[in-house]
């Protein structure tokens, strides 16, 4: 139960919140992918669209999900999280008695396209063709996380479906289906694919080998062509055990088969062979990637049977790599971590692991990026006010004797919004998403950031925005409302709803300005039967979803937003709290992926 106090202390931090917003002169945005108040954000035939990089040249890559609708209550409750993804429409099983679906393909968009400015374009990976195309099942899910100025583009993939006739006693399906590998980075340049290979691939036991496949993502790309990521570079001890046993008399499977059931994730999402993961870079030359693991944050004893991981998530042009590490704190075995890190070339040129630190009070932290100037951005996570949260952080590579500094959002001292970033540019300019509620006994919405380093300026994107750019129009009475948006419904009624787009994570910005991300766009949801089909009226149009006053009831759809600092436009001031709409507001704003990296969280979140 929250005490009055609470909720008082709750309503001054609105207030100083509302205070803040009007005391500076923030720039202002304009989403450029609109097309009458819709949001070109997704590829034909998939639900979801979500942009995960932008280079100089407003070329962009992201990632089209087939997942579900998000429902208004969802939303306004602030339960989804774009980071960890969205349950799928139909759920995606792992199974060898199945043959894989694909759920995720890799798209690009630009400014300049020939195929129209901002159009997201499907961009084939390793056979995939469009998911539009329904005569043919993909298997191979692709993924994009990050494109430089040249147009390399980086990202993972999984291998195509192999299948093989079961012999065996089990009736139960006519074949096995299984895989080579399970992640594999991946760049693209042009027309060509580089496999990004990881340094383990292979169980071998005495006169034993097995084809594993190992796994490896690559998450940035700086201008000198140096692709960061990670990569298996052994076994975990449980892991093996499981090998033995599909190679042991006990296993009536065939081997590959076996080993595909021990990789897939379980029920609880975990997967019996893990690997040891670390930190990895691959430089790329003339269509040649060579690889380089980075020094993890400590050195197991010989005897030490844990799994230990590091991720490389961000590369400035001066090759220094930020990221994430397990650490023992202060050379403290008792006091294991996963803590932000960097890595940075020595004399000699070879990579040197740094950690970040941190005091007792933090729990982990990460870092996502670091600019050419060698400023790093990441979050940490901690309790306030007995709460665990995130919290944004910034920290100066330059001064490593210099602690971290937590940057103030919405009030003049720091509040208990988790927040975190996702990519800063040259200028300092830092996006990412914050939390936009106070209340701590519900989940809170969150809404796309931009932090200007150089002023300490904190925004809500949303805040930023023209009228148009969130969904108003103005009338001839000078005054903007909602733009009505209607649909014609299975039994030939004209449905109306009001337009609505919330910009809940801001994925990254280049030098001009230029953020990508992921909005909430509202779209009426269509009427399913009892198993899952859309149910068509007589004129051949779906049937929607109708609350007791006969409206259509509304869901928000994850979409891919491109947002532009604009030259003439003002921030949009209208006072919408009036406007209800088709359903009953729950939360005081929006709430924000899909990094969702494969493995850890996917970027980020992945199937």
């Amino acid at each position: 139960m929250k005490s009055k106090l609470d909720k008082a202390l709750s309503l001054v931090a609105l207030g100083v919140l509302g205070v803040l917003h009007s005391a500076h002169a923030a720039p202002v945005y304009e989403i450029v992918n609109l097309d009458n108040y819709d949001l070109q954000g997704t590829l034909e035939g998939t639900r979801n669209g979500y942009a995960l990089g932008v280079n100089a040249n407003d070329e962009l890559v992201g990632i089209a999900k087939g997942k579900k609708k998000l429902s208004t209550s969802d939303v306004e409750g602030g339960v989804i999280d774009v980071e960890d993804g969205i349950a799928p429409e139909e759920t995606i099983t792992y199974s060898i008695t199945k043959a894989i679906v694909a759920n995720n393909f890799a798209f690009v968009a630009a400014q300049n396209a020939a195929a129209g400015a901002w159009l997201p374009t499907f961009d084939s990976v390793n056979g995939t063709t469009p998911p539009s195309d329904t005569s043919v099942v993909n298997s191979v899910d692709t993924f994009y996380y990050g494109i430089n100025d040249a147009g390399v583009k980086v990202g993972s993939m999984t291998a195509p479906e192999k299948k093989t006739e079961n012999t065996t006693t089990d009736d139960t399906t006519d074949y096995w289906y299984y895989r080579d590998y399970e992640y594999r980075g991946v760049a693209k340049v042009g027309d060509s694919e580089i496999p990004l290979l990881p340094p383990y691939t292979q169980y071998v036991k005495e006169d034993k080998t097995v084809e594993l496949g190992g796994w490896s993502a690559a998450t940035a790309v700086n201008n000198n062509n140096l692709v960061v990521g990670y990569a298996s570079t052994d076994i975990s001890k449980y892991g093996g055990d499981r090998v033995a046993y599909c190679l042991g008399t006990d296993n009536t499977l065939p081997l590959d088969v076996c080993i595909q059931r021990e990789q897939y994730p379980n029920t609880q999402g975990t997967r019996n062979i893990q690997y040891q993961t670390r930190a990895y870079v691959w430089q790329l030359d003339n269509g040649v990637a060579t690889g380089t693991a980075l020094p993890l944050g400590l050195t197991p004893a010989s005897d030490n049977t844990l799994t230990f991981t590091a991720q490389a998530l961000g590369v400035n042009n001066e090759g220094v790599v930020a990221g994430r590490s397990h650490v023992y704190r202060n050379g403290n075995t008792d006091r294991l971590r996963q803590d932000a890190a960097y890595w940075s070339k020595d004399a000699e040129g070879n990579y040197q692991y740094h950690w970040i630190p941190m005091g007792d009070a933090i729990s982990s932290s990460i870092a996502y990026d670091v600019n050419d100037s060698g400023i790093l951005v990441g979050s940490y996570r901690s309790y306030i006010q007995g709460y665990l949260r995130d919290k944004f952080f910034y920290f100066d590579t330059n001064t490593p004797d210099v602690a971290y500094v937590t940057p103030n959002d919405f009030a003049s001292t720091t509040t208990d919004l988790s927040s975190k970033p996702k990519d800063i540019n040259n200028k300092g300019q830092v996006v990412g998403y914050i939390e936009t509620t106070y209340d701590k006994e519900k989940p809170r919405p969150k809404a796309g950031f931009l932090y200007e380093k150089s002023t300490g300026e904190f925004s809500n994107l949303n805040n930023l925005l023209t009228c148009e750019s969130k969904g108003f129009e103005k009338g001839s009475d000078g005054n903007w409302t909602r733009h009505q948006v209607e649909v014609q419904d299975g039994t030939g009624k004209v449905l109306s709803y009001n337009s609505d787009i919330l910009v809940v994570e801001a994925a990254s910005i280049n030098e001009d300005g230029t953020i990508v991300g992921t909005a909430f766009i509202r779209k009426p949801s269509y009427q399913f039967d009892s198993d899952g089909n859309v149910i068509v009226g007589e004129n051949g149009l779906p049937l929607f979803e109708l609350s007791g006053n006969g409206d259509p009831v509304t869901a928000y759809i994850p979409r891919m937003v491109v947002l532009k600092p604009s030259t003439n436009g003002e921030a949009c001031t209208v006072d919408d709290s009036t406007d209800t709409g088709n359903y009953e507001r729950k939360g005081a704003a929006s709430l924000a992926w899909l990094l969702v990296l494969p493995l850890v969280w996917l970027r980020r979140r992945t199937r």
